[in-house]
């Protein structure tokens, strides 16, 4: 029996521990039928090792998305393994600590910057240093937190994110007509660690989240977002870009 993804490559990005989304949809893309590629971010042999409890062994590049010089050879690098690009999974977010947990009046320019570039600027970024080896039909997914409301704790991540969700858009805009499409996924509160800044007490968080999801809410179980990004890495949402897609367990429509 075929793969949702069989034939496709991939480029995933922020694999850094087993609860990851990211990780998640290495695992689930490769029983997909998928051929991936791994980027790393200063912990190369973590990723190494992570890479080898996949289903298939996937190779590593490395990759620091604020680094012009990475960027510039990217291309080339995971031309090494893969001879086209289909799909191409952001999921990279960073913010000081000074930007987090009711630093939003204090943080400094500097910290504020760094949270942009890495967590923003890094879609656009990232997607233009592999835009030489994506095909028409190709799909790029970033993984989003909803940034349509302040949440406690999140500060200027949320910030970072709702520039996240307008560059997502404009990207879509410039590549639609070589037929690649731009989407975001907007999944709920997990336990990874790029989730520990949002809602300050986060088992209360969680709690709060699966109580009001009527889908109820997983915070232990990244699967149901990463299913949702091979959705959109597929080629079965030929005609939607530009969109976030909520994988949240309905808690985004739920009125307070």
């Amino acid at each position: 029996m075929s793969g949702l993804l069989d034939g496709k490559r991939l480029v995933i990005t922020g694999v850094i521990t087993e609860s990851s989304i990211a990780y998640a949809v290495a695992r689930l893309a490769q029983q997909e039928g998928a051929r991936i590629v791994l980027t790393a971010y200063g912990r190369t042999s973590l990723v190494r090792r992570l890479a080898r409890r996949l289903p298939h062994e996937a190779p590593v590049v490395e990759l620091d998305v604020t680094a012009p010089d990475q960027l510039a050879t990217l291309a080339d690098r995971v031309g090494e393994h893969l001879d086209g690009v289909d799909g191409v999974l952001h999921s990279i977010a960073y913010a000081p600590a000074e930007c987090l947990d009711g630093g939003f009046m204090s943080a400094g320019w500097p910290e504020v910057s760094t949270a942009l570039h890495t967590s923003t600027y890094s879609l656009q970024a990232l997607t233009v240093a592999c835009r030489p080896l994506l095909r028409p039909g190709a799909s790029v997914v970033g993984v989003d937190f909803d940034a349509s409301r302040a949440w406690p704790g999140y500060d200027w991540m949320g910030v970072a994110k709702a520039g996240l969700e307008a560059c997502s858009r404009y990207l879509a805009r410039e590549l639609g007509p070589d037929g690649i499409r731009v989407n975001l996924v907007a999944a709920g509160p997990l336990r990874t660690l790029a989730a520990r800044g949002i809602g300050g007490d986060g088992p209360a968080f969680e709690t709060g989240w699966a109580t009001r999801a009527p889908l109820g809410w997983d915070s232990a179980d990244a699967d149901p977002v990463a299913r949702t990004c091979l959705a959109l890495l597929s080629d079965w949402l030929p005609a939607t870009t530009g969109e976030i897609v909520h994988a949240d367990g309905g808690h985004h429509m739920i009125g307070s």
